[in-house]
């Protein structure tokens, strides 16, 4: 009874202490004793058992109560401040490595737990092939390759959130489905720089709990890993993807842009021939990375940018791709609206002198519907809602790296939307928000 009560507690033991730490009670087993030989079974089971994780506690600030926002969510509607958990992360990777040194398999688990309840993250299983070390495959629940923003993690990110174009498109950022990569792992490959990446997703992400149709959304990404230009101190990475995908149109019901009277509108196409085509989700980026040295200890100047386009389907009131057949509350299917968008964010990240200090500038935008500009959202017959409004953001803000397991962040972002012949969206809404956030990450 007490040796079964002290081995998970060794186990532990070795799969968070570092290696020196472990080799000392490594030592410490007797070996001779069948006890021993069952803790040097179970450790060299689990030793490439490991984990990681990090909270996010932050305070945020409103311009108005009951602010919409991406940055965290909307505020209630009595409430233009709040404490909030914003991530809770715990993960947990197993990996297995060959004689040469090189993976075999991974498997990754990762959920997050806030105020607002526990949520899966990550899912997944990825196998190496190990003849020529090039490619492997993935399935399971995982980030969608696709772009730069999308696939940074909400640790290492140097604003709160993503842009509202990366958020609104990519919602959750994963989904479920399976990927084939092309990454050489031998150091000594000449392609040992450039990623490529193709899979097959259900397309709602973890917005649905399963798929409501068989189409399935093709996503690709290639990219080039940062190389040092030569003759300077800095290095350079960027890539291309794509997404083509869509949804099953259960409804006759599709709207797309045209004119009335010379000016833009939704046109209404009711034909029963409508129902079970696809509609269009396909989306067109592309992203740059420069990053510049300051000199050793003084960190670095960053350059990011990101630019999307394309054709979204969604519904009346929300750009967001459904995660259920869209319906009315009586349970009438909901017409589809089919729009054009664009959107783009820059970064600039400066070193204040040290690793320690950073300052960032971001600005990005997100037109959901090119085709519709200002004063041509509520003009009376053009079908047109706030969900077809632009929307600009600026935001700064200063980071602290205490230490490797303590980040401090201040950051204001400026909103600004087009005005509009919509109630309540003809001026600028009072949606500013600031937040204050601190990061333990272990």
């Amino acid at each position: 009874m007490r040796t079964a009560r002290i081995f998970p507690i060794v186990i532990l033991m070795l799969c968070f202490t570092g290696t020196a730490r472990a080799q000392f009670l490594m030592d410490m087993i007797d070996t001779t004793t069948e006890m021993g030989k069952g803790m040097i079974s179970m450790y060299m089971k689990y030793d490439a058992l490991r984990f990681s994780g990090y909270i996010q506690p932050q305070f945020q600030m409103a311009q108005s109560r009951g602010a919409q926002s991406y940055a965290g969510g909307n505020f209630p509607a009595a409430s233009d401040n709040r404490f909030t958990l914003r991530r809770g992360r715990i993960r947990v990777d197993y990996e297995r490595y060959n004689k040469q040194d090189m993976p075999v398999v991974q498997f990754a688990f990762q959920f997050d737990g806030t105020e607002r309840g526990v949520n899966i993250r990550d899912f997944y299983g990825r196998f190496f092939e190990t003849k020529f070390n090039l490619f492997s495959l993935v399935g399971g629940m995982f980030a969608r390759p696709f772009g730069y923003e999308v696939n940074l993690s909400s640790a290492d990110r140097e604003t709160p959130e993503r842009g509202r174009m990366s958020q609104i498109l990519m919602r959750t950022e994963r989904d479920l489905g399976a990927m084939v990569s092309f990454e050489p792992r031998r150091k000594d490959h000449p392609l040992r720089f450039l990623k490529i990446d193709v899979g097959a997703f259900n397309g709602q992400g973890l917005t649905a709990t399963t798929d409501f149709d068989s189409h399935k959304d093709f996503i690709g990404r290639i990219a080039i890993k940062p190389r040092k230009i030569k003759g300077t101190k800095s290095q350079l990475s960027g890539g291309v993807s794509v997404l083509y995908g869509g949804m099953q149109q259960f409804t006759k019901q599709i709207r797309t842009m045209g004119t009335t009277g010379g000016k833009p509108a939704f046109m209404i196409d009711s034909s029963v021939s409508n129902v079970g085509k696809i509609a269009p989700r396909h989306y067109y980026g592309a992203d740059v990375q420069w990053k510049i040295s300051n000199g050793e200890g003084k960190g670095f100047t960053q350059f990011r940018a990101e630019y999307l386009r394309g054709r979204q389907t969604a519904t009346a009131l929300t750009t967001e791709t459904p995660g259920v057949i869209p319906v009315e509350a009586d349970g009438r299917l909901q017409p589809l609206y089919i729009r054009n968008f664009d959107g783009a964010y820059l970064y600039y990240i400066q070193n204040l002198g040290s690793i320690k200090h950073q300052a960032v500038l971001k600005y990005d935008w997100y037109d959901p519907n090119t085709k519709a500009k200002g004063k041509d959202i509520g003009a009376p017959g053009a079908g047109l809602t706030p969900a077809d409004i632009r929307y600009n953001t600026v935001g700064i803000g200063y980071l602290y790296y205490a230490n490797e397991h303590l980040k401090f962040m201040v950051y204001y972002d400026w909103v600004t939307n087009e005005s509009t012949e919509l109630d309540g969206y003809k001026d600028d809404l009072k949606d500013n928000v600031l937040t204050c956030r601190m990061q333990y990450r272990f």
